[in-house]
């Protein structure tokens, strides 16, 4: 039915594009905890039970694993083969290399954030509203907002001008 309908209102490579995203679109909402309206899911990606997404959020093939909260902020892009890891394994236990205990920490993900391609953002991770990630850089700490930052560990190693970021957002809220 679905696919009768795509097919009369778009040309065949648009509609097959469509529904993948649809169906992407699906298998997140059955497992996230809660989606804001206007998401979309460009390329298979999976998420954890523990995920809030917030509004307008893109997802372009990205991965979150643990089971942490991850908190996605509103009008964010997170880019492909991107990995979000809300636990990590117990190394200071009874066992080496590690035990089987998971130390399981929370990941922030501001409003208006762009993670570039094959981040790795890794537990306790806070990025600030507006940030911007370079493709891949490893996250581990906090990033502060409007700040741009790349490398292993990621770094700042710059800042977005806070009047014409203001600017934008206003414009694109109203």
């Amino acid at each position: 039915m679905i696919v009768k309908i795509l097919a009369g209102l778009l040309p065949i490579k648009s509609w097959r594009r469509s529904f993948r995203q649809f169906c992407y679109s699906v298998q997140i909402r059955f497992v996230a905890k809660s989606i804001g309206k206007g998401f979309e899911c460009l390329k298979f990606s999976t998420v954890n039970k523990n995920t809030i997404i917030g509004k307008k959020v893109r997802l372009n093939g990205c991965h979150i694993s643990g089971k942490g909260n991850v908190h996605i902020g509103d009008n964010s892009v997170i880019g492909f083969e991107t990995l979000i890891i809300s636990d990590t394994h117990n190394y200071k236990g009874n066992y080496l290399p590690y035990d089987g205990e998971f130390i399981t920490k929370d990941i922030i993900i501001g409003d208006f954030v762009w993670v570039g391609a094959r981040v790795i953002i890794l537990p306790g991770s806070h990025i600030g509203e507006g940030a911007i990630i370079q493709a891949g850089s490893v996250v581990h700490g906090e990033i502060p907002p409007l700040a741009i930052a790349g490398g292993n560990p990621a770094k700042v190693f710059m800042m977005r001008n806070e009047n014409h970021y203001n600017y934008v957002k206003k414009r694109m809220l109203n």
